[in-house]
């Protein structure tokens, strides 16, 4: 009767353990699915490398958005381990937009800074031509071919400067990698495609709506004082902090 005894008891305690084996695996597959479900996959048109946090939450008004300066700044800060990480030997920055974030990097990066100036020559963006290009002589120049560079500009719009860019840079100047930082990326779907083998950082997510920047604040009429204003006044009608 005790070896009875002790046959049922073991055939309890397996029958047990295969349900706890059986109970632990199905909770860890129900985990595991959750989390695939949860993981952000890149949109129609946009990098692998684009941010998956949500857009930096602002109010238009009247369809505009306005950034203020203390906003840009923290922004393109918070850019600077990822960068340092990639570890450029110089920036090209993109003119106009791109000429502000460059020289705050500059401070923590203490890089030197390249200038090329681009025109979009017509309202689509789709068609982009060189203006002005750096002299690859000169000191910085020479910090660009088989070395590490990284591209600025302030907006990740249709993609299509920043794909011109990218591909002219390694056209002609022949880097051995390239990287490329916006302050701010437009969810929405790309007309321009970067190169294979690019980094891709941008400082935030934003909504599809026209930016407006301090430098431009002259070019809607406002004093800087104004613009940073109306800047405080996106933010707060969001709900947020300026």
């Amino acid at each position: 009767r005790s070896s009875s005894l002790t046959t049922a008891s073991h055939r309890t305690t397996h029958r047990w353990n295969c349900w706890h084996h059986e109970h632990h695996w199905k909770k860890y597959d129900l985990r595991l699915s959750k989390l695939s479900s949860s993981m952000a996959t890149p949109g129609e048109g946009q990098a692998k490398q684009d941010p998956a946090n949500k857009p930096m939450s602002k109010t238009p008004i009247d369809g505009k958005v306005y950034f203020s300066y203390a906003e840009i700044h923290d922004t393109v800060s918070k850019l600077v381990p990822q960068i340092q990480e990639f570890n450029p030997s110089v920036i090209i920055a993109i003119g106009g937009g791109g000429f502000i974030p460059a020289r705050m990097l500059r401070t923590e990066l203490k890089i030197p800074i390249l200038a090329v100036s681009l025109d979009a020559t017509n309202t689509a963006r789709s068609t982009v031509r060189k203006i002005q290009w750096f002299d690859e002589h000169s000191d910085a120049g020479s910090l660009v071919r088989n070395q590490k560079v990284l591209i600025v500009d302030e907006v990740d719009d249709t993609r299509t400067t920043l794909q011109y860019c990218v591909e002219e840079v390694i056209k002609t100047n022949g880097p051995a990698s390239v990287a490329v930082a916006v302050v701010h990326n437009k969810l929405k779907s790309k007309k321009g495609q970067l190169p294979g083998g690019v980094v891709y950082m941008a400082g935030a997510n934003v909504e599809d709506h026209w930016n407006c920047y301090p430098w431009d604040a002259a070019a809607y009429g406002n004093t800087i004082y104004e613009h940073e204003a109306m800047a405080n006044k996106c933010t707060e009608n969001s709900g947020g902090t300026p």
